[in-house]
């Protein structure tokens, strides 16, 4: 598996596409996944590939002077476990780190919700994120919006 940087904003969208559809128990609502795929031609990128074959991406976005957020991540199921996600966190992380910002913040659905977000929510905590705040109706009742940060510095 490697990780590459990606500049092209229409592979961008076919990694991004090509990823969130597959992964419709995280990104099954059309309108918020081609948010997701819209946005994340303009932000940094990272791909991991298995050979020529993108598997999973992830982007950085600013939220603030000394802020970024892991603003979307996706791996393939059949390569989850396996070092991918932590592969592109790590590729996403050292651009943070790179770009100055002193802390890194991702939102999910909070633990106890929903059985695929727990194994989100334990991947970032195994990462080194720490809870942060819980949003009960950012995003609406039924998706709480656990935020987590992590700081590089």
């Amino acid at each position: 598996m490697t990780v590459k940087e990606l500049s092209d904003k229409d592979e961008k969208r076919r990694i991004a596409r090509l990823v969130l559809e597959a992964l419709p128990d995280w990104f099954g609502i059309p309108e918020s996944r081609e948010g997701y795929i819209r946005e994340s031609a303009e932000l940094f990128f990272a791909a991991a590939y298995d050979g020529e074959s993108p598997i999973g991406f992830a982007c950085l976005k600013e939220t603030g002077k000394h802020t970024a957020e892991l603003a979307v991540m996706g791996v393939l199921r059949e390569y989850h476990r396996m070092g991918a996600g932590a592969a592109l966190f790590n590729a996403v992380k050292d651009a943070a780190v790179r770009f100055g910002y002193s802390f890194l913040q991702v939102k999910t659905v909070r633990m106890g919700k929903y059985a695929d977000y727990d194994s989100t929510n334990r991947f970032y905590l195994a990462l080194g994120f720490k809870e942060f705040e819980v949003f009960p109706t950012l995003w609406d009742e039924n998706n709480p919006c656990q935020i987590y940060v992590m700081a590089l510095k």
